[in-house]
């Protein structure tokens, strides 16, 4: 039978799922993978080995990494670790302050930004101001101008006060105090009073705020939504120039909106057009609100259904709140949707990946799954970032791995691949073009960001006037094996020891890191004969990999990986760096095969150098 020639083009469907071996039918199946590790896919279709990670600094233990960009020139990172709060300008410590927060709260921790301010939340911390000013940073509790309140307890409850202006005592119809009631505002009567201390379940002492008009018993009273009685907001954001605020403890299915202009002033006043508005998602079931993103429309993400708040402005006679789908995010941690191109690209409860977009036609949205194709990669998400520039949407599993979703929505690009590393990564964000991640080696956390041109994880470059053999300041990767790269050139591996290392000959520039593996494997042949599908043995004759400035390549065609002759390509010791290579390398395959789900080839190598494959042409011989 005659050779079959199939030129794989592009890889823009990313690595497929093992469910989909035997779906030659789809149009993903001509451009996907079997599997892809530890590389990047373009947008226009090809792979390339993924850039490494620079060492940054050590960490106490888990963090939370929340970008936050003031301009264009000064664009910060913030590292939220045990009560702790440090902010870096680059690589290096600008300001730590001291945070209410623990290791078991940072999953759950809202933020947004506004100017110089960044807001953090979560259900049982007082919500907190972090403040750039010319002199230094601040952070602080919220200062509410006007809080909102709220009706718990039952609607018969009477509270009596025992006078109307300084302490007062107030007594309630029924069981109603808590210790934690200490510092809550209560209203009664439209008129605020502040519970100092509390003596039973029915009896408090309060300060009057405002002249009470009444001392029988009322039940016109209610009490602060927010404080440690109740809880806290669980996210917030801002639109339409509202703090908006998503949820708390006790009221996770309600949305409070602060008046226009005044963001710390959630008075509803008389419900004129500038003024608060709070409403709650009235459904079917309780919905906990899970994210609040501003964009088109203010778009609200709860634990079973996506909602959209429209309005233009909002005003609290225009405010509409229609349900668009029912996918719903995770109760468990706390993921801030993203924009991706004018949709918002967000978690749902289960594995998906979901892009919540809105359509003119129907004037609703959608919530595709990006995830469909290769669920298998996508497995409990804890954090996600998206790199504009690259056009690549990072997400860290609870696993430890990375996904990369490459995101082209004007090429119909939606590729996945898998990046791993010597221990798991724990987090990310992009900051102004920069993809920072927390990762845990060894038992140790780590601040670690992708960098081009760096080949190794874990690294730390170094250069002198002079080459020298000694390299020291690799205290973090003590009793490591790391890899280096010398004067260009790859060196054999070798260990850290009293935090250097020494190499021979010596050199005056180097990375040394730990190495990491690439590979890529294509799908199984799905070739059809004049008879219909083959079935029988096939054998590669050869194969031709279209590179593109590429200084290693090793191939295996079932007997191992080996470096490919297009120049000598000895990853043990090389006198000088290889030169790039772009162009056609053509190789020939021996030997046939039964076993048709055994890849025809496959790339794979560990060479701490560029490698970019373009495009695949494979020629293939096959029996009926």
């Amino acid at each position: 039978m005659p050779a079959i020639k199939r030129a794989k083009t592009s890889f823009a469907a990313g690595e497929l799922a093992p469910e989909l071996l035997g779906r030659g039918d789809l149009r993903a199946f001509e451009n996907g993978a079997r599997r892809l590790r530890n590389v990047f896919i373009q947008p226009t279709g090809g792979v390339t080995r993924r850039p490494g990670l620079r060492h940054v600094t050590p960490l106490p233990g888990p963090a939370r990494l929340i970008p936050f960009e003031f301009n264009t020139e000064q664009t910060y990172l913030m590292v939220l670790t045990h009560g702790t709060l440090q902010v870096f300008l680059g690589d290096a410590v600008i300001a730590t302050l001291a945070g209410p927060w623990s290791t078991a709260m940072l999953p759950q921790i809202g933020f947004t930004q506004n100017a110089d301010t960044l807001l953090l939340v979560h259900p049982d911390m007082q919500p907190q101001r972090v403040t750039r000013t010319p002199s230094g940073w601040t952070i602080a509790p919220w200062a509410f101008l006007n809080e909102p309140f709220f009706r718990f307890a039952d609607p018969a409850l009477a509270m009596t006060a025992s006078g109307t202006a300084g302490v007062v005592t107030l007594q309630a119809s029924s069981d109603f105090f808590h210790p934690n009631h200490v510092g809550v505002r209560l209203r009664v009567a439209d008129r605020r009073v502040l519970v100092t201390s509390v003596t039973s379940a029915i009896l408090a002492t309060a300060t009057v705020q405002e002249e009470l008009t009444t001392t029988g018993p009322t039940t016109d009273w209610d009490e602060a939504a927010f404080g440690m009685a109740r809880g806290w907001p669980a996210t917030c954001c801002f639109h339409q120039d509202r703090l908006v605020i998503g949820g708390s403890r006790d009221l996770p299915n309600r949305l409070w909106l602060s008046r226009t202009g005044d963001l710390f002033n959630f008075d509803a006043g008389t419900g004129l057009d500038d003024e608060a508005i709070e409403f709650g998602l009235v459904s079917d079931q309780v919905n906990a609100i899970r994210g609040l993103f501003s964009g088109r429309h203010l778009q609200v993400f709860t634990s079973g259904a996506e909602w959209m708040v429209s309005g233009d402005p909002l005003t609290p006679a225009s405010i509409q709140l229609n349900r668009q789908t029912r996918v719903g995010s995770p109760v468990d941690r706390l993921i801030p949707p993203v924009d991706v191109d004018g949709s918002t690209v967000f978690v749902g409860r289960g594995q998906g990946v979901h892009e919540f977009a809105y359509t003119d036609v129907s004037d609703t949205y959608q919530a595709n799954d990006l995830a469909v194709l290769a669920r298998h990669l996508v497995k409990a998400p804890v954090s996600m970032a998206y790199d504009q520039g690259m056009r690549l949407l990072h997400m860290v599993m609870a696993d430890g791995s990375l996904g990369t979703l490459t995101l082209y929505r004007a090429e119909q690009v939606t590729a996945w691949t898998r990046q791993e590393t010597e221990g798991a990564f724990r987090a990310v964000a992009e900051s102004e073009g920069v993809v920072w991640a927390v990762t845990e080696r060894y038992g140790v956390f780590g601040l670690e960001r992708f960098e081009a041109g760096l080949a190794l994880d874990a690294a730390l470059t170094g250069a002198t006037a002079m080459p020298q053999d000694e390299w020291s300041g690799l205290a973090h990767l003590e009793g490591r094996t790391v890899g280096v790269l010398a004067d260009g050139a790859p060196r054999a591996a070798t260990s850290v020891v009293g935090g250097a290392v020494t190499i021979d000959p010596p050199a005056a520039q180097v990375q040394i890191g730990l190495a990491f593996r690439h590979e890529i494997e294509p799908l199984p042949p799905d070739l059809i004969s004049a008879s219909g599908a083959a079935t029988g043995p096939l054998r590669l004759v050869a194969v031709t990999f279209r590179l593109l400035e590429t200084a290693a390549l090793s191939v295996d065609f079932g007997r191992g990986a080996e470096p490919v002759p297009f120049r000598r390509l000895d990853t043990a010791l090389l006198d000088a760096p290889p030169a790039p290579f772009t162009g056609d390398v053509r190789l020939r395959g021996l030997g046939w095969r039964r076993d048709r789900l055994k890849p025809v080839w496959r790339i794979e190598g560990d060479a701490p150098l560029p490698m970019t494959l373009l495009s695949v042409t494979s020629e293939i011989r096959m029996t009926d």
